[in-house]
């Protein structure tokens, strides 16, 4: 099984957690080699921060890994507030290859925060997501429809909203001759994806195959149970024929006949009686 991506079973203690000056290089700087890391200062008594908080973590845990989370706390880590020159709370960096490359200040509404978190999530790619997807396309194509239907399964299990690989595997079904479960799959799909190109292929690709399979059942139904009546062309035309007079053989046909079998000669019978015989 290809392995790609973060974690699929990264929990929110993975993706959001609380750094201080002892872990800060190592939570930060060197994690951001790796992944983006947001980094949100705030303090207990900040009202905004009370806000913006929990609005960041759920925007993080929805990227799935692709982005990270650490909150400090500057009344207990003056030293790295100072470093940073944070001067107002909330203030948040983002930090990427070890050095910071975005940030803001103040609460702002949660639009900008997706945006924000969008953002620094496409800085790392899609976390090899798209050579997996790549790979499951030609497993299909050269038969392996079982390989790239787990293939498929897997990357749905880090983006469930991938239109591409729900496509892919509805399309794995159908090559393992699996119609009901592609049949369920897209009866589930998210709304989404739903509409997707992707999946609308899919859907397609499903309707074919009930009519291709179709015909076949119904050709041998119809030749095996509906029996088959050849009438005329036209029946006003026999009634016009005459029809056809059996007659009994003559007597001279059976005179023949005799002869032939006897070897004697026949005459013909004279037309006059028998008593003008001379």
């Amino acid at each position: 099984m290809l392995e790609f991506g973060q974690k699929t079973g990264a929990t929110a203690g993975d993706l959001v957690r609380d750094v201080t000056e002892a872990d800060f290089m190592t939570e930060v700087i060197e994690a951001s080699r790796e992944v983006p890391v947001i980094v949100d200062f705030w303090a207990p008594w900040c009202g905004p921060c009370k806000t913006l908080g929990p609005a960041l973590e759920s925007a993080v845990q929805a990227a799935r890994g692709k982005v990270r989370m650490a909150k400090v706390n500057v009344d207990e880590n003056q030293t790295i507030a100072a470093q940073l020159r944070i001067q107002s709370i909330p203030t948040v960096y983002a930090f990427w290859q070890g050095k910071p490359v975005d940030g803001f200040q103040g609460a702002i509404p949660p639009s900008q925060i997706k945006t924000f978190v969008e953002k620094l999530a496409g800085l790392a790619g899609d976390g090899g997501l798209g050579e997996a997807l790549d790979a499951a396309e030609e497993m299909l194509a050269q038969g392996a429809a079982v390989d790239a239907a787990e293939t498929f399964a897997a990357i749905l299990g880090e983006e469930p909203e991938n239109a591409r690989a729900y496509g892919g595997l509805v399309r794995a079904h159908l090559a393992l001759g699996q119609t009901d479960q592609a049949e369920g799959l897209l009866a589930a799909a998210p709304a989404a994806i739903a509409g997707s190109a992707e999946v609308e292929a899919a859907r397609a690709q499903l309707a074919l195959s009930r009519q291709a399979a179709a015909p076949s059942r119904n050709c041998s139904t119809a030749f095996w149970r509906t029996p088959t009546t050849i009438r005329p062309a036209s029946t006003s035309r026999s009634r016009s024929m005459p029809r056809a007079r059996s007659r009994a053989p003559s007597r001279s046909f059976w005179n023949s006949s005799a002869a032939t079998a006897t070897g004697t000669t026949v005459r013909p019978e004279s037309s006059s009686s028998p008593s003008s015989t001379r």
